[in-house]
């Protein structure tokens, strides 16, 4: 309940929420944050592998104009985008699997793992590509 015979002039101003621009970003924030965005950049890249299956489904000239579109400049960079997505949501998640059983849960650990993360994903999405590459012209 409220005390109505208090003056509101002699009260304390609540307190505000912190705003996030008064957190310094840290390894292990910057790669929750990152594991949030490469999910929902997932969820929309699925949808262009979906157009791609119905397009293979829906004949020659379906198939040629998804064709195009994913063998153009923008569709490869797209493409390379998916993918590194893809590996770096991975390793996020298995990170979190290791650490569902109370492993790895060590700040300095962590701190490593995060800043590890990114650095991991472009090698493996990297190697990835170019074995792709070499069995394509191989």
């Amino acid at each position: 309940m409220s005390d109505t015979t208090v003056d509101p002039t002699t009260r304390k101003p609540r307190p505000l929420s912190p705003h996030l621009e008064i957190y310094k970003p840290i390894p292990t924030m910057v790669m929750s944050i990152l594991h949030r965005v490469t999910g929902a950049a997932l969820y929309f890249g699925t949808i262009l592998v979906a157009w791609w299956l119905l397009a293979a489904a829906s004949g020659p000239e379906a198939f040629e104009t998804a064709s195009n579109f994913f063998g153009s400049w923008f569709g490869r960079l797209v493409l390379f985008g998916y993918t590194l997505a893809l590996i770096h949501h991975m390793l996020g998640g298995m990170k979190h699997l290791v650490q569902d059983t109370g492993r790895g849960l060590d700040k300095d650990f962590t701190t490593k793992m995060a800043k590890a993360q990114p650095v991991l994903s472009i090698i493996i999405t990297v190697l990835i590509w170019f074995a792709a590459y070499a069995v394509r012209l191989g």
